[in-house]
């Protein structure tokens, strides 16, 4: 069993514990907190570069959808690899490279915007995603380390409430900062000397925006910096196989991960279709720009339902109240297929509050008894949600195909029947 570098067994307080109390280190699970705050708002912000980025480029939806792609490639693409990152670090100087490479991928957007050229915004998203990925590795596994493992289920399903408090603060801010004044201002309306001098005020808007995000993200990781040694005595197990990929020979982690998979793809895919959703006559037959507001309470919705699943599930078995949640969502995507109206339009929203306990519980349960082989199975589950690339893209064919949005909603209730088939499979603590 190897240990990390520089993280060598110690009397240290912060030491890993062997009998199940986790690691000892009071303070740490306040940095955990921001790291979660903080990724799940960049994640966040692409909702509101899109629109801009299509307009300014005068983008069609495909093209447009490559932002979403980009990021989420990053999970296929350095998942493992920063899960080898973390186990050679360290855990906190993990989450500072990660945190530094978020930074570098803000900063990219100043040259992405001076030039004005699309594939530079796409790179610059690619780097930020890749130092996302990284802080998830580190952040998801510590999390479950910083206490007792008989509570780990409930402490990452708080930790996630931030996660999902930076979903819903991040947009708002980023509304303001990054679109300014010209929000209500679409390039089609404009020409000459008017329409370049609004492409260059709104790529600047856009970098300072993330000029702002990179600063607070270099606080962050100089505090995380100061804190490096906490963890002293921290241990990691050699890879077996390619890069820890033999945990998938472990049904409950196989089945883990593909659930994450599944419940990312189908996250992502009503987030992304649920404006155009609510403005269709059946349902709220609005203007966008009138009910576009009501995204945050879809994100809102799994912000509060993590801060209460955090407390029942330290009450009832995990696995069971998974079950529940994902049947749940599979119901109010039912009743609003088949509704109208407010009915149609709030139960889909609904299930933003089904989704709020899903992605920490099915981590944990997939990841229970894994030990010093955790960051190996974080690194795994990071791959794992590429499929918030893979299944928008074929729920959008399926509403292309169907021309029909309650339809394609068959696609995220599939994904929800299969994540609460493996919330009764993990129903009981696993045994090794």
């Amino acid at each position: 069993m190897a240990l990390a570098p520089d993280v060598a067994a110690s009397t240290d307080p912060a030491a890993v514990v062997e009998d199940g109390e986790g690691i000892k280190a009071p303070g740490l699970n306040y940095f955990v907190f921001g790291l979660f705050f903080i990724f799940g708002g960049i994640t966040s912000l692409n909702d509101v570069i899109i629109p801009k980025l299509k307009e300014l480029f005068t983008l069609n939806y495909t093209q447009a959808m490559l932002v979403q792609f980009c990021f989420f490639a990053a999970y296929l693409v350095i998942g493992i690899p920063g899960a080898k990152l973390v186990k050679k670090l360290g855990y906190m100087r993990g989450a500072v490279a990660g945190l530094l490479t978020m930074m570098v991928g803000c900063l990219m957007f100043i040259p992405a915007s001076q030039n004005a050229t699309y594939w530079v915004f796409l790179l610059a998203l690619f780097v930020l995603a890749s130092g996302v990925v990284i802080v998830q590795v580190v952040a998801n596994p510590l999390i479950s380390l910083l206490g007792p493992q008989s509570t780990a289920h409930s402490r990452l399903t708080f930790a996630q409430a931030f996660n999902s408090l930076g979903t819903w603060v991040f947009p708002l801010i980023g509304s303001v900062v990054i679109l300014g004044s010209l929000a209500n201002i679409t390039a089609d309306q404009l020409s000459g000397a008017e329409l370049t001098a609004y492409r260059q005020a709104e790529s600047e808007a856009i970098w300072q925006g993330y000029l702002g995000v990179a600063a607070l993200i270099a606080l962050v990781a100089l505090a995380v910096w100061l804190f490096r040694n906490r963890l002293q005595g921290e241990k990691h197990e050699a890879s077996s196989g390619f890069a820890g990929l033999d945990l998938l020979k472990r049904s409950r982690f196989g089945f883990g991960a593909l659930c994450i998979f599944l419940y990312v793809g189908a996250e992502v895919s009503i987030g992304s279709i649920i404006i155009n959703y609510l403005a269709e006559d059946r349902v709220l037959g609005q203007p966008e720009s009138v009910i576009g507001w009501m995204i945050s309470l879809y994100w809102g919705g799994a912000m509060v339902g993590r801060f209460i699943g955090s407390y029942f599930l330290r009450l009832f078995s995990p696995g069971k109240i998974l079950a529940f949640n994902a049947t749940g969502s599979i119901l109010l995507i039912l009743i609003s297929a088949n509704s109208s109206g407010t009915l149609a339009a709030y139960s889909l929203l609904a299930v933003g509050l089904m989704n709020s306990i899903m992605f920490p519980t099915i981590f944990s349960l997939a990841c229970e008894k894994l030990g010093s082989r955790a960051a190996d199975g974080s690194g795994i589950i990071n791959v794992a949600i590429f499929g918030g690339a893979v299944v928008p893209l074929l729920f959008g064919v399926l509403a292309d195909t169907t021309g029909s949005l309650p339809l394609a909603l068959t696609l995220p209730a599939i994904c929800y029947a299969i994540i609460a088939s493996f919330g009764l499979f993990a129903r009981k603590p696993a045994t090794a």
